[in-house]
């Protein structure tokens, strides 16, 4: 996981506007979330087809590349909506109102008047949604967004993963050394308001370390010569107050991007989305505090 996300947020830094390590690393997660999560859909009545739903994922996200690719190659960022109009959005959006529309196409076949049809097209456009739509808040931090205000260059997506994940991390070591209080025992036994408060602790004290140390470690190592770094000593517009901020939003809605995900399993009745990643649990587990944290964190990179 480590060596993924080095390459994820190093490597790439040099293979714009592709990114091919982002894009591989996005659909490899992506199809074993979708895995994972159609599987504990089984316990549910009328489960969506697979195709349906790894599909409308895979195609929201691929839809965030091919207005980015044509910014590169019509001289830089904004380029395509200056001249065609055209928004990496509206792709996305598009692309997701698409998988909308044939989840209830793929339902006129195999109507027999069960009383299924609207569950399986509310969880087909959910399973999308959940794993598609939310984490293209995330995707999209990889480029520079237009002027007049380009945003943070590199910086950002860094931010956007590592401050949930290391809330995370500092929630669990919290609770379990700390916990006594339970926070949401019918979904997550095991979280407790003490995992809570050190979860956010770790969140902020993430997001002014790197809000203080990423473009400067970057302007050392010149990565990039296509984004100036000049003058930008840190990430997030605002310094060590709007670091805070982040950490204590982007952190909360990690948490509950965690237990969004409990809530799934629970309702599903399963401990563990899989036993994909030793010691973590399933892939879900392991990206949903990132993948709902990420629209909040997009407001404060982006905004």
């Amino acid at each position: 996981m480590a060596v993924l996300a080095a390459c994820m947020l190093i490597a790439d830094l040099y293979l714009a506007p592709v990114y091919p390590f982002l894009l591989l690393v996005i659909l490899l997660l992506a199809l074993g979330a979708s895995s994972e999560l159609h599987r504990l859909l089984q316990f549910l009545p009328n489960r969506p087809p697979f195709w349906l739903c790894a599909g409308g994922v895979l195609a929201v996200l691929l839809a965030n590349w091919p207005v980015h690719i044509l910014d590169y190659y019509l001289g830089g960022s904004g380029q395509a909506k200056l001249q065609f109009g055209l928004d990496p959005w509206q792709f996305v959006a598009f692309t997701f109102a698409g998988a909308t529309m044939l989840a209830f196409v793929a339902e006129a076949p195999r109507y027999r008047n069960d009383g299924g049809a609207l569950l399986r097209i509310a969880l087909a456009i959910l399973f999308v949604a959940y794993l598609g739509l939310l984490p293209c808040f995330l995707v999209q931090l990889r480029w520079p967004a237009p002027p007049p205000y380009p945003g943070p260059p590199h910086g950002a997506l860094t931010m956007a993963i590592f401050v949930p994940k290391f809330g995370d991390v500092a929630a669990y070591f919290t609770g379990r050394l700390f916990g006594r209080h339970r926070m949401a025992p019918a979904i997550s036994p095991k979280k407790t308001w003490e995992g809570f408060v050190g979860g956010l602790l770790g969140a902020v004290l993430t997001a002014l370390l790197l809000n203080r140390t990423l473009n400067p470690l970057l302007q050392a190592v010149h990565f990039d010569p296509a984004f100036d770094l000049a003058g930008q000593s840190s990430v997030l517009r605002g310094g060590d107050w709007a670091a805070l901020g982040f950490g204590l939003t982007v952190g909360l809605a990690g948490v509950l991007g965690d237990l969004a995900e409990s809530l799934i399993k629970r309702d599903c009745r399963r401990k563990d989305a899989a036993d994909t990643v030793p010691g973590f649990g399933g892939v879900l587990d392991v990206i949903d505090s990132v993948i709902f944290a990420a629209p909040v964190a997009y407001l404060w990179l982006r905004w």
